[in-house]
């Protein structure tokens, strides 16, 4: 059995969509970061602006996501996130996430595994650390809640 403990909320501020269009992959995204926080009992302190979720939308719906952001700790140090996942739903759903409707998270999947890397000596721990991710997409944020697998 896989057991977890919280390890911090994140909410991200999202710049509008850049749509490249469809290149033979899939309708590729990006979305630039603007900043945001995040918070947890062992860490916490700001997102900062300059990352981006890089996405890309396969023929069957499945948003692949793939951020790549830099956090910023209370303390001062930088941990470089590198946050990979799937979001996907009922097309009706996923429409109204599109248009930037408040959506219940409940009623599509949104999960990812982040992985961080750091050179600051009190957040080594992260550097050896597998995580998972819950997500809500909102209109003009992110929020996730990362969760450290025992």
């Amino acid at each position: 059995m896989i057991e977890t403990d919280f390890l911090c909320r994140i909410r991200i501020a999202l710049e509008p969509v850049r749509e490249l269009g469809a290149t033979p992959l899939g309708l590729r995204r990006i979305v630039p970061i603007a900043g945001g926080e995040f918070e947890g009992p062992r860490f916490s302190g700001r997102v900062l602006p300059g990352g981006a979720d890089w996405q890309l939308v396969r023929a069957d719906g499945v948003a692949v996501l793939e951020a790549r952001y830099t956090l910023e700790t209370t303390d001062g140090a930088l941990v470089y996130v590198r946050n990979r996942g799937y979001r996907h739903g009922p097309p009706e759903v996923m429409e109204r996430l599109a248009r930037g409707e408040a959506v219940d998270a409940s009623l599509y999947y949104q999960r990812a595994t982040p992985w961080f890397e750091t050179a600051a000596p009190q957040y080594a721990w992260l550097n050896r650390t597998v995580c998972v991710a819950t997500g809500e997409r909102r209109a003009a944020e992110v929020i996730q809640d990362f969760y450290a697998l025992r």
